[in-house]
Parts: C-alpha cells; structure tokens; sequence
C-alpha cells in the first residue's frame, strides 16, 4: 500500500467487480479516492470554446469580450477548485515535484486528441527557473514530446501572476519571444499548455506570437480554468 502524494493517506485501491471478473491486474493511482472524487472535470461538450470554462453558453461573457487573438481557442480540463489550489501549491509553490505524475496520463490523452504539430509548454524565466528547480508546466508533459518554442522576455518577474489582480493581469505586457525560427511554425498546428487558464492573457499572449509566424491553427490546452 502506498500513500496518496496530496494528503498522504493510505491510497487503498479498491478492485472493480471487471477487474475481479476478468482477472485484471489493478491500475495504480497516485491519488486516494477521496481526492480523485475532489476532482471536478469539464466535460469539452459542456464548455466555452473560447477558453474552457465551465458554461452553459457555447461561448462565455468574457470570451465575447475578447478581440485577439480571433479564432483561438482553450480546452480545459478541470476546475480550479479546492483541490486543484492544493494540488498546484504543493506543486508548483512547495515544491513537490513527486505532483507532476499525477496527471501525466490524461495530459498525454489530451494532448493527442489535438493533433498538433508542436506542442509548446509556457516558459517561465530563468530566476524563476533557478528558484523552484523545474518548470511546473513541462514537468506535467513529461510523457509527451514537446519543443520550447517559447522564452521569456526578461530574466526576472517582479510581481508574480498569482500576486495580481484580474485587472493588472489584463494589463500585462508581452512577456514572450519565439525561441525558434519563426519559419518553423509557418502552417503548423500549434498546441500551447499551460497550467492554469485565469484570465486568458498570459497564454493568449503566446498564441499571438505563432499566429504572426503564420502557423496554421493555434490552440491552448491548461490543466485547469480558474
């Protein structure tokens, strides 16, 4: 038995009468139960399909306010809740770098539904970088072939996206470049991921910089909408 790598308690995994039926050998989960029943998804066929939200309208209040990038487009994959904030400050502010498996495997299934020629993770600068030791956002694709066709503007943040208001984040300046030839997403699927989709501005940032290199379709995946 081992232990759940959110909360720590014992993760007992509970056989489905199909596994005893067939003899099927049981699939470990990082997660207890109680967490994996914390899990809020969104179904795609039950979201805006500007940004990923939860909605019962195909396209939210926000997305309609948006006037670029035109035509992009988010999936995500799950809420924002109680225990996705746990999740990504263990992860991504602690440190835990054990988190990044958690969702791997439904990433990859995600990822590959898309069809991209590249997919980009968000870059995070290098003091960040030197900082918490790993890129919380590449570490979630580690089972998925990625290019970093991205990097940051400057060296350091001042003032982390977590610290900012919906307003100050609206007003954040391009914090991105190409970090390859421009040529080579010229007509090319481009798949961005991020983390966590909040007002759309960091990751919408990023796809206005592949669609001026003349790239084909852009499309963002985030692990959450918050």
């Amino acid at each position: 038995m081992t232990d759940c790598l959110l909360c720590h308690r014992d993760n007992f995994q509970q056989p489905t009468l199909w596994q005893l039926f067939n003899f099927q050998p049981i699939e470990p989960t990082l997660l207890c139960q109680t967490c994996l029943n914390a899990i809020d998804a969104i179904p795609a066929d039950q979201a805006c399909s500007g940004c990923g939200r939860l909605c019962s309208k195909s396209v939210c209040d926000d997305c309609l306010r948006w006037q670029e990038p035109q035509d992009f487009k988010n999936r995500a994959m799950f809420q924002y809740n109680a225990l996705l904030r746990q999740f990504m400050s263990q992860y991504k502010f602690y440190g835990d770098y054990q988190l990044r498996k958690v969702f791997q495997t439904k990433l990859k299934r995600e990822v590959a539904q898309f069809k991209a020629d590249f997919v980009v993770p968000i870059p995070i600068n290098p003091a960040t970088q030197q900082q918490r030791g790993f890129n919380q956002v590449a570490g979630l694709l580690e089972q998925v072939e990625t290019v970093d066709g991205l990097k940051t503007l400057h060296r350091d943040k001042q003032q982390p996206q977590s610290a900012k208001n919906r307003q100050q984040r609206m007003q954040t300046q391009q914090p991105f470049t190409l970090n390859l030839d421009p040529e080579k997403f010229n007509k090319k699927r481009v798949l961005i991921v991020d983390d966590i989709y909040t007002t759309g501005r960091t990751i919408r940032h990023a796809a206005m910089l592949f669609q001026s290199a003349g790239a084909t379709e852009v499309m963002g995946l985030t692990l959450a909408h918050g």
